[in-house]
């Protein structure tokens, strides 16, 4: 099997594997993606993988900044502290192997119900706060999966061209 195509089926795997990580928050998402975008431009070596890298790795970037300026900004307005969001991803860790699959969503939310109930001392407070905190970090996700997406749709096009020129 050619080599190109052997790191290009890879790449492609690997994007896959960076989007599920954007929504599935265990992997580096971005980081992932860009990573593996870079190598294949670098195995590759034709400048429709570079540009293709390139772009895509910039998307990637400009995702994964607004992930967390997004998520940050909001999190400061609604005054959640720090060792709120991690209690609540330690939650999170142990949903993960709690509860398969879902886990970590439903020990993030739950411990971060209980903290925030615990720091306000009101149910509904604590409610009203974690629905928007999970509200913040939730669009941090969506954003950051949506751009990884569009990278990969930027690879996609850098293959056709580079395979159509080979």
């Amino acid at each position: 099997m050619d080599v190109d195509i052997l790191v290009t089926v890879l790449a492609g795997i690997l994007l896959v594997v960076a989007a599920i990580g954007a929504i599935y928050p265990v992997l580096p998402a971005s980081l992932i993606a860009i990573v593996t975008l870079l190598v294949w431009a670098w195995v590759v070596g034709s400048w429709p993988a570079w540009a293709a890298a390139i772009i895509g790795s910039l998307i990637c970037l400009v995702g994964w900044s607004a992930s967390a300026l997004l998520t940050g900004r909001k999190l400061k307005q609604l005054e959640v502290p720090g060792w709120s969001i991690a209690v609540a991803i330690v939650a999170g860790i142990v949903g993960m192997f709690l509860i398969p699959v879902v886990g970590i969503f439903v020990g993030f939310a739950v411990g971060l119900l209980v903290i925030e109930a615990v720091r306000h001392r009101d149910l509904r407070h604590a409610l009203r706060s974690s629905l928007q905190t999970l509200k913040a970090m939730g669009t941090g996700v969506v954003v950051e999966f949506l751009l990884i997406c569009v990278a990969a749709s930027v690879w996609t096009v850098g293959v056709i061209v580079h395979f159509a020129a080979s």
